[in-house]
C-alpha cells in the first residue's frame, strides 16, 4: 500500500471573480485556455472524457481538445473504440480540464453530436503522416497479440499508401460535446474553493455559486 494520507497542499490561488467570467461560459473557458497556453502549461488542451454504456457503466480517458467555439468542444477518435461505441448508444459525455499548476479546473457536461465529414477530413489532413497511418492501423480498444503485430499493421498501411496522401479512415472522425452545464473551479485556502456553475437556459445561461 502507498501511503498518501500525508500528501497535502494549499490550493489558494486567489478569488474567482464571477463578474470577470461574464455571461458566456464558453467565452470564459476560451480565455482560461488561452491563458494556460500563454503561461506554458504543459498539455493545456488535455481533457478527460467520461462516457457511459447503455447500462450506465462509466469509462473515462484522457484525450486532446482539438477545437472549441460556441457550438461546443471537439475531439477526434476511432469511432469503433470503447468511447465511440458508448457514444453511439448513449450520446452524452462529461469533460474535465485540470490545470493544477494554477489551481484551476473546468467541468463540462452535455450531449454529443458527430462532427461533419468535412470537418473531420480537414483535421485528419492536418495530422502528421505517422498519426494518420496509426489511425488506420490501430484497432483501438480491441486486444492485440503483441507490439510487433501493431507495428506490422503500421508498416502494412505505410506500404498501402506509399506515394499517396493518407485518406481519413471511414471509422475515424470527430465528436462535439454541446455543453449543457459548465463549472469553473478555483482553489482557495482551507479547501474553501470557489465553484461557479453555468446551466443552459432558454434565454442564455443561469449562473450559480456552489459550495466547495
Amino acid at each position: 500500500m502507498v501511503d498518501v494520507a500525508h500528501l497535502r497542499r494549499d490550493y489558494d490561488a486567489g478569488a474567482l471573480d464571477v463578474d470577470a467570467l461574464g455571461p458566456d461560459p464558453v467565452a470564459a473557458f476560451e480565455r482560461w485556455l488561452a491563458a494556460m497556453i500563454d503561461a506554458g502549461i504543459p498539455d493545456a488542451n488535455a481533457m478527460v472524457v467520461a462516457t457511459a454504456d447503455a447500462d450506465g457503466a462509466p469509462s473515462a480517458r484522457t484525450v486532446v481538445l482539438r477545437a472549441v467555439d460556441r457550438r461546443g468542444f471537439v475531439f477526434y477518435t476511432n469511432r469503433e473504440s470503447r468511447k465511440g461505441r458508448e457514444l453511439a448508444v448513449n450520446p452524452r459525455a462529461g469533460l474535465v480540464f485540470v490545470w493544477l499548476a494554477v489551481r484551476r479546473q473546468v467541468l463540462v457536461t452535455g450531449s454529443v453530436e458527430v462532427v461533419s465529414d468535412s470537418e473531420s477530413d480537414a483535421y485528419f489532413a492536418s495530422r502528421p503522416r505517422g498519426s494518420q497511418l496509426s489511425a488506420w492501423a490501430s484497432p483501438q480498444s480491441a486486444p492485440v497479440a503483441s507490439r510487433d503485430e501493431l507495428e506490422a499493421r503500421v508498416a502494412e498501411m505505410a506500404a498501402r499508401f506509399a506515394g499517396d496522401e493518407v485518406p481519413r479512415p471511414p471509422f475515424w472522425g470527430g465528436y462535439r460535446v454541446v455543453p449543457e452545464s459548465m463549472e469553473f473551479w478555483q482553489g482557495r485556502a482551507d479547501r474553501l474553493h470557489d465553484r461557479v456553475r453555468y446551466t443552459r437556459a432558454a434565454a442564455g445561461w443561469d449562473v450559480t455559486r456552489l459550495g466547495p
